[in-house]
């Protein structure tokens, strides 16, 4: 049959990402305990178009997707981005998912268990010469972590000004990382609630929802104060090359969002870092 996607296009206009998009599809993720988290994802697969080519081949991103099993991991998302640039005879790949995360959760004092629902999000991308030219020695992959979780947060300028009370919202922390090593989705969680005036918890009796008002209360945070504390955290963890943290407060007194967002890439300073160690452990 005629491969019409095929063709050539003399417009000589480039095309940066083409592809599928919302593609829904059951995943295995890992878990910090050694484990795997059944969930569904959705998906976005594309590769960039040489101004030549009138079209990609949009069954070919389902045909790579389903040949690599439901197993997903920074690894997996390697092969499938390779097979991307391979089969679709692309210099770019990229692949994003998405999909809902679930943790066990014991209430502070009674310690009623619940599912927490955090937003799991995997990045990747491929870049490099033409298969055919180079093959795979001058590839280069990127891989970025990332989590949406909410949280509680209550506001310091509120809680000084007034006799009694505060106002408090529930927020939303969306940070994203870069790194060498492995990082779970569990240590991201960690870091963001612990940024905040207290963590939410799906299934509260009476004596744990004293306790986290109470913590809240005593804990009042700024959107300033919580993506600066988990600047602090991943600018001291080593494994951490580049990251994005986002804060949005759905306001409980507003009829609008307070915002704050940090991006700092850190692989100058880990690199600056690792060499001054080694000269150090040479003398």
């Amino acid at each position: 049959m005629k491969d019409v996607q095929s063709q050539r296009d003399d417009r000589r206009i480039a095309i940066d990402k083409v592809g599928v998009k919302n593609v829904r599809f059951p995943v295995l993720i890992k878990t910090r305990d050694n484990g795997d988290q059944q969930t569904i994802a959705q998906i976005d697969m594309s590769v960039n178009l040489p101004h030549h080519f009138r079209g990609t081949h949009m069954s070919r991103f389902l045909e790579i997707l389903n040949a690599h099993g439901r197993t997903i991991d920074r690894e997996g998302f390697f092969q499938i981005l390779r097979e991307m640039r391979d089969r679709l005879r692309a210099e770019k790949s990229h692949l994003e998912m998405r999909f809902p995360y679930f943790i066990e959760k014991r209430a502070p004092v009674t310690g009623s268990k619940s599912l927490f629902d955090i937003e799991g999000i995997f990045i990747g991308e491929a870049h490099g010469p033409l298969p055919e030219a180079e093959g795979d020695r001058d590839v280069e992959f990127d891989f970025t972590l990332g989590v949406r979780v909410a949280v509680k947060t209550l506001c310091p300028c509120s809680r000084e000004i007034s006799e009694f009370g505060a106002h408090n919202q529930r927020g939303y922390m969306t940070v994203f990382i870069r790194f060498q090593g492995r990082y779970w989705i569990e240590d991201l969680v960690e870091i963001i609630e612990s940024a905040a005036s207290a963590p939410i918890y799906p299934l509260l009796k009476r004596p744990d929802e004293k306790f986290v008002t109470e913590q809240a209360y005593s804990n009042p945070r700024f959107v300033e104060d919580m993506v600066r504390g988990i600047a602090l955290s991943l600018e001291a963890d080593e494994r951490v090359m580049w990251y994005s943290v986002d804060a949005e407060n759905m306001e409980s007194i507003h009829n609008h969002e307070a915002w704050a967002y940090i991006e700092r890439d850190l692989t100058a300073r880990r690199e600056t870092h690792r060499r001054s160690g080694a000269s150090r452990a040479q003398r």
